[in-house]
């Protein structure tokens, strides 16, 4: 069975709702080949690198069956278990999850450590019909009696290799063990070494291998650039950037739906004209959002990844990776926002000490060197000159304003920022210089009554 719609699945109608409400229309290959054996109850092993949608390719049919069966979860127990080797993971399985099961009485839970154990304990009290774990924190749980694992029915390993590579091997068999040999698993991995093919014969039983190479989306036109900017002044370059430069259209990927909501207002206050569009927004939120930013009404479009694929604007001048994806795959369709229609792009992304090792593993999947430039920010860090909690300057630096605005700080007064003068290809492939100032007299975009009711929605 195959399908070229989700609608073509047979999944249950609230599960049809959330799709549509996330305006997903068309399965990706892994979700295509994936759904319909896990909709069966079969074991399954599927190879798919991460942003290929491989969690929807899991958490639609694991919602399916747990509201075809209904019923609660009794006392400290789980109907289904989701492993993550990660925190930043196991967070955005949960909320593709809250996404997907909007309106309905499933309920969920994410643990993880590195945070008090005191409120996971609690949430897993009265039972969840989802959990979704890291090893050592779920051990942890379980050695406290939080939580048992006698009525899990359902076991699914996300990112195995990586399990492999950060040695949660042992944890993660001490945690099958505890599970019902009468369940239905399903691992997911990026790559099938040995060992993954070994454990893979330890936890599931006869199961149905999905292999799916993800399509590579081309990059020629779009110009990348990747700046070393601390967490904190992150915002501030952000503010920098689109007001002392004359850009277009700007779409900015921010990680989690919270990060989305506090840049956008940031960006208000410093008077850039932004809203924000992700899983929580209403459709007509989103709707109006799109429609104000393609209008013109609004210069910058702060989004996550779930909605990302909502986007279908041919004019976006520039994509800004304001943290970077988990998933390298996911920095390759997020940039792809620009660049469309055979036009050319710019395609920035801000990387924070903290990102490296994300940094790498996208330069390795697009063989594009991505050395992260320095940047003044980088500088008043070492130097102390950026306040601890948000990164304000502080000092003589914060004088002398040109023209209203904060002076230029970087080489050749360009702040470290691209465009500095910088030539630019059009359409046709030929250059024009672009001023790397707005015009002084140029006004920012006023807000309208619109933009407003659609940012609070």
């Amino acid at each position: 069975m195959t399908s070229t719609t989700f609608d073509g699945f047979g999944l249950a109608e609230p599960l049809t709702r959330a799709l549509a409400r996330l305006e997903l229309t068309t399965p990706t290959p892994i979700q295509e080949r994936a759904i319909p054996h896990a909709l069966a109850g079969r074991d399954m092993l599927g190879i798919a690198q991460t942003g290929t949608g491989k969690t929807a390719a899991f958490a639609l049919p694991l919602l399916h069956h747990l509201m075809t069966v209904g019923g609660k979860p009794t006392t400290r127990t789980t109907k289904a278990l989701i492993l993550s080797p990660t925190r930043e993971l196991a967070v955005q399985i949960a909320e593709s999850i809250a996404d997907l099961s909007e309106g309905t009485p499933i309920s969920h839970c994410v643990v993880f450590g590195g945070v008090s154990v005191r409120p996971q304990i609690q949430a897993l009290a009265r039972g969840v019909d989802i959990l979704v774990a890291t090893p050592g924190r779920l051990l942890d749980l379980m050695e406290q009696r939080a939580i048992d694992l006698r009525e899990t029915r359902h076991l699914i390993l996300d990112e195995a290799d990586r399990m492999l590579d950060m040695g949660f091997v042992r944890d993660v068999m001490k945690i099958v063990g505890k599970c019902p040999d009468d369940r239905q698993s399903m691992m997911f991995s990026a790559t099938m070494p040995k060992p993954i093919e070994d454990l893979s014969k330890k936890i599931l039983t006869n199961p149905q291998k999905v292999s799916v190479t993800p399509a590579v989306v081309t990059v020629e036109k779009i110009a990348q650039s990747v700046f070393s900017v601390p967490q904190r002044a992150k915002k501030h370059w952000l503010i920098d950037f689109v007001s002392k430069n004359d850009t277009g259209r700007i779409v900015v990927f921010t990680r989690t739906k919270h990060g989305a909501n506090r840049l956008t207002s940031d960006l208000d206050k410093a008077g850039i004209q932004a809203l924000a569009i992700h899983g929580n927004k209403s459709q007509t939120a989103r709707q109006k959002a799109l429609g104000a930013f393609q209008d013109g009404e609004i210069d910058v479009l702060v989004a996550t990844d779930i909605v990302a694929r909502g986007i279908h604007v041919d004019d976006i001048s520039h994509v800004v990776n304001f943290d970077l994806p988990e998933e390298p795959e996911s920095y390759v369709h997020r940039i792809g926002r620009t660049a469309r229609a055979g036009r050319s792009g710019q395609a920035i992304a801000l990387v924070d000490p903290s990102e490296r090792a994300k940094l790498k593993q996208i330069i390795k999947l697009t063989g594009i060197d991505l050395t992260p430039q320095a940047t003044d920010y980088t500088v008043n860090v070492l130097a102390g000159e950026l306040d601890a909690d948000d990164g304000k300057r502080r000092g003589p630096r914060n004088q002398q304003p040109r023209n209203g605005r904060p002076r230029n700080r970087g080489k050749n007064g360009n702040g470290g920022r691209p465009n500095g003068g910088a030539k630019r290809q059009n359409a046709g492939g030929e250059t024009a210089n672009r001023s790397s100032q707005r015009p002084s007299g140029k006004p920012r975009r006023s807000r309208r009554s619109g933009d407003r009711s659609a940012a609070n929605a």
